[in-house]
């Protein structure tokens, strides 16, 4: 699903379009001068499907090159060893989440507690990733025309990252699960999950410039997307909470 000149959709689940397996975050396929990155890599069952997406779109999978990974819970890190085995791709990720992702730790990214409560089958079993680029928040990656630097958004969980893309069509935030139309996010009872964190996390994109919101699930932003992190930085100033964007 063509988003911009930059940016394909092509992977998502139940809490979105249904392109690809249930359990799926949003796959972006991000064009670059040198191929294509992948943001977010999905849970790794079904991926024919994204397979499928890619090529309907006229993107060719062996032109993956890199891949972007906000977080290391299972619905946007869980396939990343099976991309990587099968494009070679390089895998991004921050420095917090790449000790849980290259070791394939279930009790760390909440594949335990999240099997127990029906997310996952009982017998999916996270494969352990190397990680190609453990980078650090402000670091900017350069892909061609595209820039792409990581912002630290702690909070959903531990070591959970945002993308800025700039260069393109217009300037992307890819947010992952830190962030969602109308302000919104996703609190959990897991044991890193923080409010505090959240609350600065909020702070710090309220900085940030850019056009398009792409989330990890549900409503995508093409324009004016900024106002969505208006929305919930009034919420936490105002020693409240945003709302939950999906009642888990």
């Amino acid at each position: 699903m063509r988003l911009t000149d930059d940016v394909h959709l092509v992977g998502g689940g139940n809490v979105a379009f249904n392109l690809s397996n249930g359990a799926d975050c949003h796959i972006y396929a991000l064009r670059t001068d040198d191929g294509l990155a992948l943001i977010d890599a999905g849970v790794g069952l079904g991926m024919d499907l994204v397979l499928e997406n890619l090529r309907q779109d006229g993107l060719d999978p062996a032109e993956i090159h890199d891949i972007f990974l906000t977080h290391y819970h299972v619905d946007h890190a869980g396939a990343a060893a099976r991309w990587r085995r099968l494009t070679g791709a390089r895998i991004h990720a921050s420095h917090d989440a790449a000790h849980a992702i290259r070791d394939g730790d279930a009790d760390t990214v909440g594949l335990r507690q999240a099997q127990a409560g029906g997310y996952y089958p009982a017998d999916y079993v996270l494969e352990p990733c190397p990680v190609d680029n453990e980078f650090e928040g402000g670091t900017s990656i350069e892909l061609g025309r595209l820039r792409i630097t990581p912002v630290d958004a702690s909070g959903h969980c531990r070591g959970h990252a945002v993308f800025l893309v700039e260069g393109g069509e217009r300037s992307y935030l890819f947010s992952g699960d830190c962030l969602f139309w109308g302000g919104t996010i996703i609190l959990q009872n897991i044991p890193d999950c923080s409010i505090p964190e959240y609350a600065a996390t909020m702070e710090r994109l309220d900085g940030l410039t850019f056009d398009a919101l792409l989330p990890g699930h549900l409503t995508i932003s093409l324009r004016d997307g900024k106002r969505h992190v208006d929305t919930a930085v009034r919420a936490f100033r105002s020693l409240g909470l945003p709302r939950q964007a999906v009642q888990l």
